[in-house]
């Protein structure tokens, strides 16, 4: 064992004591930031090449300091996404979340579907779907201005149409238009302040994370967005907290015109997000 992999091992040890859900994985991701190479090469840094920052860069995430945040990037599906302060970071849970809707708009058979991103953050889903599906014309809106210079960063170049405002009034010339509306909204209620995650209490922005004493208040407002600018036949999707399966899909009911609406499992079997799809005229 070098050098570099013995330290690994007690800088596993220290993240473990700290709390941190996958020490091992920080660690090693860690080690090679600090170093310049991939995990699976850790093996074959030089002792005498051993950077002393590594345990800097431990320390800070000692103290729940999310991962992202020391190295700047998040994964995403097939994507490496800048990250910091100001930006939520993208979570593995979403990514079956994006699975779906890309199986969903594949099986449209729509030879340009038009999908929008209601509250972007980082712009991972957005990305993903305009990357997945080629021929897609993706538009995503975020408020924040903080969360925005992250947004900006990543869809450079990229295909995705990019705007800041308001997801509850965004995009009126599309009404009616969207093939699907997919959407990571704040869904955490403020009284579940206190058991939520440091990492992302004390880093996410709050707007990101938080809305209303039961977390469906801006669910029940993109509601109405979502089918104010879908096509008849055309798809929602909505990720939430595994607490509120079965709950979602209840705002989404026949009387306000809706179909089919369902909950979906994440890759751990909880409920992890809500589809529906507008009612034909």
């Amino acid at each position: 064992m070098n050098l570099l992999l013995a330290e690994v091992a007690q800088a596993t040890q220290r993240l473990a004591d700290a709390g941190v859900p996958s020490p091992r994985t920080d660690a090693e991701e860690l080690a090679a930031f600090v170093h310049g190479v991939k995990r699976g090469e850790l093996h074959s840094v030089k002792d005498s090449d051993f950077d002393a920052r590594y345990w800097e860069v431990i320390a800070r995430r000692e103290a729940r300091e999310p991962l992202q945040h020391i190295t700047g990037r998040a994964y995403f599906r097939y994507l490496e996404l800048q990250v910091g302060p100001g930006v939520f970071v993208p979570r593995p849970e979403t990514e079956s979340v994006v699975g779906w809707a890309i199986d969903a708009v594949r099986a449209m058979d729509v030879v340009e579907p038009c999908i929008v991103d209601l509250c972007t953050g980082s712009g991972a889903i957005a990305l993903a779907l305009a990357q997945e599906v080629p021929r897609s014309r993706v538009h995503a809106v975020e408020l924040s201005e903080d969360a925005l210079k992250w947004t900006r960063k990543n869809v450079e170049g990229s295909r995705v149409d990019l705007r800041q405002g308001n997801a509850l009034t965004a995009f009126l010339d599309l009404d009616g238009q969207v093939d699907l509306v997919i959407t990571n909204p704040p869904y955490i209620p403020l009284t579940e302040w206190e058991y939520v995650a440091p990492e992302a209490r004390d880093y996410d922005p709050d707007m990101a994370l938080f809305s209303g004493e039961d977390g469906l208040d801006l669910i029940r407002g993109l509601e109405r967005t979502a089918h104010r600018l879908l096509r008849p036949g055309g798809v929602v999707v909505v990720e939430h907290a595994d607490t509120q399966g079965g709950q979602v899909p209840w705002i989404f009911t026949e009387e306000r015109g809706w179909a089919d609406a369902a909950d979906h499992p994440d890759l751990n079997n909880r409920p992890r997000f809500a589809t529906a799809r507008k009612a034909l005229p």
